[in-house]
């Protein structure tokens, strides 16, 4: 069984001068360093992209956090220090503690199985 997918990309002298940076202080190889600083990047798109869905209404609080991988408590951290608009009413309330009770019932969530697909509130 593969553990991963060689990808490779074309990138500007100065980046990888920065990589080399990193790769020294964190004494790491450019592979690792590429693995880290990517997945980091991935995490802070989908908590930007989730909170945006969120802020846009098409999603509720719990499921915003739950596409995004991240705790509804992380998410709203993340919303408030980004000044996002809440969009929260009884409906909400109501498909929060739905989904909150769904993550109980099934703690691995959705986001761990590869799926995080924007649904709407509808």
């Amino acid at each position: 069984m593969k553990k991963g997918q060689m990808v490779g990309a074309r990138l500007p002298v100065g980046l990888v001068r920065e990589l080399e940076f990193i790769e020294e202080v964190e004494q790491a190889d450019r592979s690792t360093t590429v693995r880290r600083l990517l997945a980091k990047a991935v995490r802070e798109w989908k908590l930007e992209h989730y909170a945006r869905q969120y802020g846009d209404g098409k999603l509720t609080m719990a499921r915003a956090a739950r596409d995004a991988g991240v705790s509804l408590w992380e998410l709203m951290e993340y919303v408030r220090g980004r000044k996002v608009a809440v969009q929260y009413d009884l409906e909400d309330l109501r498909q929060d503690l739905d989904t909150i009770s769904e993550n109980f019932a099934h703690p691995s969530g959705d986001h761990e199985r590869g799926t995080a697909n924007v649904h709407s509130n509808g």
